[in-house]
């Protein structure tokens, strides 16, 4: 089991208009897009299906607070809570609690800039 970034999990942007947004996506690149964005699907290494979400968000959203950025990177870990301790000795900053719903577990951290980044402990069979 690794205990860092296993890949990508989700690009999320800020943007005036969503769903116009969306639609040139669709329109445009062919995205399949739905009420969150656009899922890819893609198998890992041990031929597991696994997704990474593209997710266009309003511009005075607050979800990527404390963060000043216009985006927030989500990267997909297989032990988040194991992962969250070992960051923490590191002195990285953890932003809230973990999260958990049936498709995976969320928790938040900054980098060195103070991004906000999203670490996902994915269960993708859920949105099969």
């Amino acid at each position: 089991m690794k205990i860092r970034v296993t890949g990508i999990g989700g690009l999320f942007f800020k943007t005036k208009d969503p769903k116009t947004t969306k639609e040139w996506y669709k329109k445009h690149l062919g995205f399949n897009t739905d009420d969150y964005g656009c899922t890819f699907w893609w198998k890992d290494e041990n031929g597991n299906k696994c997704s990474t979400q593209w997710s266009p968000f309003p511009e005075d959203t607050k979800y990527y607070n404390p963060s000043k950025k216009d985006f927030m990177f989500n990267y997909r870990v297989e032990n988040l809570r194991e992962l969250l301790k070992i960051l923490k000795k590191e002195g990285v900053t953890i932003v809230g609690e973990v999260e958990e719903y049936e498709y995976g577990k969320f928790g938040w951290i900054l980098d060195n800039d103070g991004n906000k980044i999203e670490l996902w402990e994915p269960i993708d069979s859920a949105f099969l």
